[in-house]
Parts: C-alpha cells; sequence; structure tokens
C-alpha cells in the first residue's frame, strides 16, 4: 500500500518510544487505558483497520477474522508466539501475520537460569522468611539448597532460546542435554557441549533440571504428561518459560505434592492466569506472572519489529518476519 497513511489499530498500551513512532508514521489508535480488548472491541477493530496490532492475550480465532472487514491485510502480531492467532484462516482471507521472533531470546534465557536457581537454592521461601521477621541468624542446616554445578540440565526444545539457556548453564557448570525434533550441526553441539537424545523418556529420566522451551503446537500438548513426569528423579526440578500447555498442569501438581519431583519453576500456565490453585501451597514452587520477557528494552525491540513489519508491508513489500502456516 504505498503511500497511502495506514490505520492502525494497537490492543494494549506499548511503551512510548514505540506508541510515539507508531504516531508519526500511521494513522494509530492506540489503547487507553491498558486493559485487554473484549470480543466485541476486538471485532470493531478488526472492522475498521488496515493493521492489527494484537499481544498474545488477544484470542484471534476464525469467528473474529470472518467479521474482519475489507480493509484488514496484516495482522502484526505484539510477541513471538503466534499460537492465539489462527494464521491459516487469515491466509485464506487475504491477511497476512507477522511476530517478532528473537528479540525476547537472552530476557527469556535469563528467566529461566533465575528460576532454576530460585528453586534449587530456596530463595523465595528465604525471602520469606526475612519478610515476616522470622529469621532467628545463620545456622549449619537451615535452608539448605543445592548447588547447580555438575547437575544435568535437560533443554526441550534446543530453539534460540533453548541455545541461550545452554550458554548460561555451561557457565554455572552444568551439563547440557538436549530433544529436539531435529539434531543440531555437530558444530552447534559442540560449541554448547551438549549431548542430545533422540528419546524424550530417555533424556527426562537422567537429568536433574528440565527447562521448557518449546513452543505449544499440537504436537508439544502435554509432552510432560503424566507418564512422562513419573519417569523423572523424585529430586528432578522443571522450569518452564515457553508454554503452560506444554505441561499436564494437574499431574505437575500431583506429582510435587507427593514428593515425586523435587521442585518447579513456573512463568507460563496452561491455562493463562488461572492457576491451579494447590500449586500455590507448595513450598518448593516458584510462581512468576509471565515475565520471562518482560525488560525495558526487550519490549521496545519488539515494538520497533511490528513498526518494521508494518512499514514494509506498507511500501508493498512482504514483511520480514511473516509467519506462513505450516512453518509454526
Amino acid at each position: 500500500m504505498p503511500g497511502q497513511r495506514l490505520k492502525v489499530v494497537v490492543t494494549r498500551r506499548l511503551p512510548e518510544p514505540v506508541e510515539t513512532r507508531m504516531k508519526e508514521l500511521f494513522d494509530v489508535t492506540l489503547r487507553d487505558p491498558d486493559v485487554a480488548m473484549s470480543r466485541e472491541e476486538l471485532a470493531q477493530a478488526m472492522r475498521e483497520a488496515d493493521v492489527l496490532v494484537p499481544t498474545l492475550a488477544d484470542k484471534i480465532d476464525a469467528g473474529l477474522i470472518g467479521q474482519a472487514g475489507p480493509r484488514l491485510r496484516l495482522i502484526a502480531n505484539y510477541g513471538a508466539g503466534v499460537d492465539h492467532i489462527d494464521v491459516g484462516t487469515a491466509r485464506a482471507r487475504g491477511i497476512l501475520v507477522s511476530n517478532t521472533p528473537g528479540v525476547v531470546t537472552e530476557d527469556t534465557a535469563d528467566m529461566a537460569m533465575a528460576l532454576i536457581l530460585a528453586v534449587t537454592r530456596r530463595i523465595p521461601e528465604g525471602l520469606a522468611l526475612m519478610q515476616a521477621g522470622e529469621w532467628s541468624g545463620w545456622s549449619p542446616m537451615a535452608m539448605l539448597g543445592g548447588r547447580i554445578g555438575g547437575r544435568r540440565l535437560g533443554i526441550l526444545g534446543m530453539g534460540r532460546i533453548g541455545q541461550a539457556v545452554a550458554r548460561r548453564a555451561r557457565a554455572f557448570g552444568m551439563q547440557v542435554h538436549y530433544h529436539n525434533r531435529k539434531r543440531l550441526r555437530p558444530e552447534v553441539e559442540a560449541e554448547h557441549e551438549a549431548t542430545w537424545w533422540e528419546s524424550l523418556d530417555q533424556m527426562v529420566s537422567r537429568i536433574d533440571v528440565l527447562s521448557i522451551n518449546c513452543p505449544h503446537t499440537p504436537s508439544t500438548y502435554h509432552l510432560l504428561n503424566a507418564r512422562r513426569l513419573k519417569l523423572m528423579k523424585p529430586t528432578a526440578v522443571i522450569v518452564n518459560t515457553s508454554r503452560g500447555e506444554v505441561v499436564d498442569e494437574n499431574a505437575l501438581t500431583r506429582g510435587l505434592r507427593a514428593g515425586e519431583l523435587g521442585g518447579a519453576g513456573l512463568d507460563v500456565y496452561e491455562r493463562g492466569a488461572e492457576i491451579n490453585p494447590r500449586l500455590r501451597e507448595l513450598p518448593n514452587v516458584v510462581l512468576l506472572p509471565h515475565m520471562g520477557s518482560a525488560t525495558i528494552e526487550g519490549r521496545i525491540e519488539m515494538g520497533e519489529k511490528v513498526i518494521l513489519n508494518i512499514k514494509t508491508f506498507a511500501d508493498g513489500h512482504r514483511p520480514p518476519d511473516q509467519v506462513v502456516p505450516g512453518m509454526l
């Protein structure tokens, strides 16, 4: 659409530099106040916009796409994951979908390591003790955790984020193991000193910490099910900074409560904000509010990618981060 000032609707507040740049480039409607749009509001936005900028909290299903107006030609997602968007239906309607891959890699890997340390070193328990004013002084046997150096880390999904986790884990002296749909090239394996397991069952039965870094797809739904969780060591720790649907949350809760697992650090949940209440009661579980990518630098970079995708589209070219159905 060269030469046209596109009508862009943004579904949530974004960092000020991003919103300012959007106002300079496009006819943009910004979200104020910063609350999620209702389904009716999303439908209205899709009827009036050339470009919709949703977030992972916006469910853009076939029903909503069916209500889109003739102007809507691009859904420029603010985020890397697009499992909340029916990309196939959008494509069938002639609507392109783009995302922001690669931006959250380092931030999410940082959070994965933070959760590993938080669970194994019992950091939240210590914090709670101090905040309650119940600490009576140092003791040789108080708040004993475990050393992560020398432990086996299993990485489920050795893409950008998985490899970033591997780099950090090696710096902490952990042994890196991984399971992936495809084995990495030998030079990449050598760089991370990583051991590939073709069988996920065999890997999870041998590792001390499992970091989940794979996307949510039909094939990864409940990949960590009750049977597979029972294969893990009773001292093993699970960390999930990827997608909650990969883990059977009820089975995980049962395993933790029964002492069949050593602990868990979770930043994502199977049913979004509806967290299993029994998880909150466990002292060996660290729960975070989906903040793995929450750095100001990362959020601005995400916005810059969204703007680049829209501007490239406006200039009559394919967005650089266009999502192609079947290649998710």
